[in-house]
């Protein structure tokens, strides 16, 4: 059996082709993980489901969180402020909290992508700048250095990927005890996190998966997930 790795989907509006409102994740997200070897598999953001959530994390190989909308600045201790907050799901936040938990309990290697990283400190204890003052990282190519023996520049081969895509208006402020940044941009944006103590949880600011199927670079980094299963 090729490596269980899950994915935490989405509430969206609609989708064709199917009864009824749907839940979603992205398409680029699987088919790096097949790529990759490795078993896709998407978990609906069921707040019901939350307290199986260690039991789930004991059932699969790996965890890869994906891009979304914010996290509810009042779960790193905020109120609302910034205009651009947007997408605000309180069920993504409650069920990818508890993954993220679950996933640090059990050792299970994890892939937090954008949202994720985001995610990850918050869950961890950091905080959140809820918007960043600049359109400059949004649908935007950006060069990230990355330090050298980080898993990440492990993952990749060398410590600069020059075609990282990014989709972010936040950014990560206080950073989390335990999470120790690796890459940043040169604007000094973190782009980069790793767990420290962990066997692979890795976060990345930047979409790996958005040109996974052209770039070596960014396809390690599923290959390197699925390979430390």
């Amino acid at each position: 059996m090729k490596p269980l790795v899950l994915i935490v989907g989405r509430r969206v509006a609609e989708a064709k082709g199917v009864r009824g409102e749907p839940f979603a994740a992205g398409r680029r997200y699987f088919e790096a993980i097949a790529k990759a070897g490795g078993m896709p598999l998407m978990l609906p953001p069921i707040t019901s489901l939350v307290d199986e959530m260690p039991a789930l994390l004991g059932k699969v190989d790996a965890v890869v969180l994906h891009g979304g909308g914010d996290v509810d600045p009042r779960r790193y201790g905020q109120e609302p402020s910034a205009e651009q907050l947007y997408g605000i799901v309180p069920e993504h936040d409650e069920i990818e909290l508890a993954v993220v938990h679950a996933a640090i309990e059990s050792d299970t290697p994890m892939l937090a992508i954008c949202r994720g990283l985001q995610v990850l400190n918050v869950a961890l204890g950091g905080t959140l700048r809820q918007d960043i003052g600049t359109e400059s990282h949004w649908l935007a190519y950006h060069p990230v250095a990355l330090d050298a023996g980080s898993k990440l520049a492990k993952a990749i081969g060398h410590e600069s990927p020059a075609q990282c895509h990014c989709v972010h208006h936040q950014a990560l402020d206080r950073i989390a005890d335990g999470l120790t940044v690796v890459g940043q941009t040169a604007d000094g944006i973190v782009h980069a996190c790793e767990l420290d103590g962990a066997s692979w949880i890795v976060a990345t600011q930047w979409h790996p998966e958005d040109t996974a199927a052209t770039d070596p670079d960014q396809q390690a980094i599923f290959q390197a997930l699925i390979d430390n299963c």
